[in-house]
Parts: C-alpha cells; sequence; structure tokens
C-alpha cells in the first residue's frame, strides 16, 4: 500500500483515530508522518507518564489568561487533592473527588474510551437476567419519548405496553 499524503513511498505506519465514535484510518510512510505531525521522537523517549498524562490533558497548550487556568485549582473538600494532582497522577484521593470534579470527568473518559461514556459490555449469562431487562426497560422508554415527540401515538402505546410487561417481569423476579 503507497502513502496517502506523498504517493510516492510504500506505507509503513498504520494510524487509527477514534473520535465520537467516527474511525479514520490512515497510511504514510514514515517521513509523510514526521512532516504531518502524526510521530514525534521526544530525547528522552516516552515514559508510562507521558502516556497517561496524555490521555488525562488536551492535545494543546492551555494559555495561562484563559479561564480554564482557574479550574486547575478545584480542590476536593475530603482529600484536598486538586484536579491538576488529579491530572498528573492518573487516580482520585477519595469518594468525594468523583463529586467534586464531576464536570471534568467527562471529556476525559470520552478521551480515553474512545468517545463513549456509558459502559456497554457484555452482561453474564446467569447472572445478568435483571440487568437485561432493565436494558431493555430504559432503551424502551428512550423509544417512547422519542415516538411521542414524533407523535406516533399508537406505536407509543405498544411500547408502553412492553415496558410495562417488562417491569411485571421484574416484580415476579423479586418476590
Amino acid at each position: 500500500m503507497e502513502c496517502q499524503e506523498c504517493h510516492k513511498r510504500p506505507a509503513t505506519l498504520h494510524f487509527t483515530q477514534v473520535v465520537n465514535g467516527d474511525k479514520t484510518e490512515v497510511y504514510v510512510c514514515e517521513v509523510c508522518a514526521k512532516e504531518k505531525g502524526y510521530m514525534t521522537y521526544p530525547e528522552e523517549g516516552y515514559s508510562l507518564h507521558h502516556l497517561l498524562s496524555g490521555l488525562f490533558s488536551p492535545s494543546f497548550e492551555i494559555q495561562q489568561d484563559t479561564p480554564r487556568q482557574e479550574t486547575e485549582e478545584l480542590q476536593c473538600p475530603k482529600c484536598e487533592m486538586t484536579l491538576s494532582k488529579f491530572k498528573q497522577v492518573g487516580k482520585f484521593g477519595c469518594s468525594q473527588c468523583y463529586q467534586t470534579f464531576e464536570e471534568y470527568l467527562d471529556p476525559i473518559f470520552r478521551r480515553v474510551h474512545s468517545g463513549n461514556t456509558a459502559h456497554h459490555g457484555k452482561i453474564p449469562a446467569r447472572k445478568g437476567g435483571d440487568m437485561r431487562i432493565k436494558k431493555q426497560v430504559d432503551a424502551y422508554r428512550e423509544e417512547l419519548q422519542r415516538l411521542i415527540k414524533n407523535e406516533a401515538f399508537e406505536e407509543a402505546a405498544t411500547v408502553r405496553d412492553k415496558i410495562k410487561e417488562l417491569e411485571k417481569e421484574l416484580g415476579r423476579d423479586d418476590a
């Protein structure tokens, strides 16, 4: 395969970028990768700290006069962990940190988890019966709201009945 940038040399590097669920693949030669900034070689090399700090901080430098600079000093009232310290270490100091830094976590999770903020993994077959039903009820509720918004009331009634059926099934399992 040839380089997608220069179309002269063979592509030796493959980069995949996922942003908000959109996957982009780039095939380039090493020369074009360096020129376009796909890869850089710092003198001291990369450490685990560089990797983690790259995940928890934006790819551009923050200007000193931006309002975001003030948020760096946000501090947990329980353990006194600051937002900048969390970004540096990559771990919270206590459970209260989640509430304290809540509004700043979503972008971090999106970066780390390829644009997703909710877990959509598999549910164990033996233990996940109720969980599966609850997820189905949530999906039906979202569908119901969409149908009501679009004034598709007959379809909405059918979905409503499905929700009631599943909720009865959940109630029987609890008894």
